[in-house]
């Protein structure tokens, strides 16, 4: 089982792309669904390929051509040539909207989730990241200091009004 790493307060020093850069890359399931569009695309391709390979009047000639149609099909551009054959075409048809659907969807889910993550986030992680950076006070700035003080704060603050709302629920 991996160990899960506390995030440290540090990343306050990063741009803000960085900072959303590094939490896509780290938070999300983009990478995995990046290397799944890759492999669906070299399969796509290959079938393509194999399925026009020799037709005559195609335009995938080679398996470089298909490559390339698989990019144009599924991008709607609307620069790709059509296939020559039926099954050739049902094959492209499939690629043009699962890689459409699985290529923009992912833009959208990662975007998204990227978003929604610190609504989401396990009270455990936010502890975690306290703890870690108390346990390193000598290595943090006086900026990231002054963050996690504010940071204690506004989650004791937090803390003490669920409590409160809380006990008036159970006296009600």
């Amino acid at each position: 089982m991996a160990t899960k790493h506390p995030i440290k307060l540090r990343i306050a020093q990063t741009p803000k792309l960085g900072r959303y850069l590094h939490g896509v890359f780290t938070q999300t399931s983009f990478i995995r669904i990046v290397l799944l569009l890759i492999v669906l695309w070299v399969l796509f391709s290959s079938a393509l390929y194999a399925l026009e390979r020799g037709v005559t009047g195609t335009t995938i000639r080679s398996y470089g051509d298909a490559l390339y149609w698989g990019i144009a099909a599924f991008s709607t551009a609307g620069i790709a040539d059509t296939p020559s054959t039926g099954p050739a075409r049902l094959v492209g048809g499939l690629w043009i909207v699962v890689g459409s659907v699985i290529f923009f969807g992912t833009i959208v889910a990662t975007v998204t989730s990227y978003f929604m993550r610190p609504l989401q986030r396990p009270a455990k992680q936010i502890i975690d990241t306290i703890e870690y950076n108390l346990e390193h006070l000598e290595d943090l700035s006086m900026d990231e200091l002054d963050l996690l003080m504010e940071t204690t704060d506004a989650l004791i603050l937090h803390m003490e009004k669920l409590k409160r709302r809380r006990d008036r629920m159970v006296s009600s």
